[in-house]
């Protein structure tokens, strides 16, 4: 009977593996969904009830005649300003990665920040493989 229950156990433990590695895969968000990166959406709300991970993604869909997506430190999104090392991306189209713990983004023009456009986002420790 113990020979059973082994073989048993065994697929049990690898199958509750390959769920919970599943689990963790980096998710994609569209950032401001269909409305994208704009003054249109509450971008602080649209965070609101989402679980970001450290590696996760975000896609910023903007008008790049009007709107663009710095990277930016804490100081530069309570000031809306462009740190020194800041990165600014302006194709209207862009990918990022989240880091682990704090992310913050803001549009560099600072009326158009202080307006509402920026976001931070504290990224957790992706879930365990296993």
């Amino acid at each position: 009977m113990a020979t059973t229950i082994l073989p048993a156990a065994v697929l049990a433990i690898i199958t509750l593996l390959q769920f919970q590695a599943i689990d963790s895969t980096p998710v994609t968000y569209h950032v401001g969904d269909e409305e994208g990166w704009d003054l249109s959406i509450d971008m602080q709300s649209w965070t609101r009830g989402k679980n970001f991970h450290a590696g996760d993604f975000l896609v910023f869909e903007f008008d790049d005649q009007r709107f663009d997506v710095a990277l930016v430190n804490e100081e530069g999104f309570d000031t809306c300003t462009v740190n020194a090392g800041a990165k600014v991306l302006d194709s209207g189209s862009e990918k990022v990665q989240l880091a682990f713990g704090a992310n913050y983004f803001i549009d560099s023009v600072s009326d158009i920040c202080a307006g509402g456009l920026k976001m931070a986002i504290n990224a957790t420790a992706p879930p365990p493989l296993f």
